[in-house]
C-alpha cells in the first residue's frame, strides 16, 4: 500500500498533466473544486495547474491538521 506522500506525489503528477484529473482523484468528480479547475483549465492550462496544485497541497495539509486536532473548536 502506498504511503500518504506517494499518493500526494501521484496526485500532483496528474495535476500537472491534466489538472482536473488531479482534483478529481483528490475530491471526486462532482465537486466545486473540480468544476473550478475544469473552467480554469479550459480558459488557460497554467491557471488550471496552479489551482489543482493548490487544492491538492492545501487541502491535504488541512485534513492532516484536523486529524491531529490542531484546529479543534474552542469550548463554549
Amino acid at each position: 500500500m502506498a504511503s500518504d506522500g506517494t499518493h500526494t506525489f501521484w496526485e500532483l503528477i496528474c495535476a500537472i498533466l491534466l489538472p482536473p484529473l488531479g482534483v478529481c482523484l483528490k475530491d471526486g468528480c462532482c465537486t466545486c473544486e473540480f468544476f473550478i479547475c475544469l473552467v480554469l483549465t479550459l480558459l488557460g492550462y497554467i491557471p488550471g495547474i496552479i489551482y489543482a496544485v493548490y487544492v491538492i497541497v492545501v487541502k491535504r495539509g488541512r485534513e492532516q491538521r484536523d486529524a491531529e486536532g490542531l484546529y479543534a473548536p474552542l469550548p463554549q
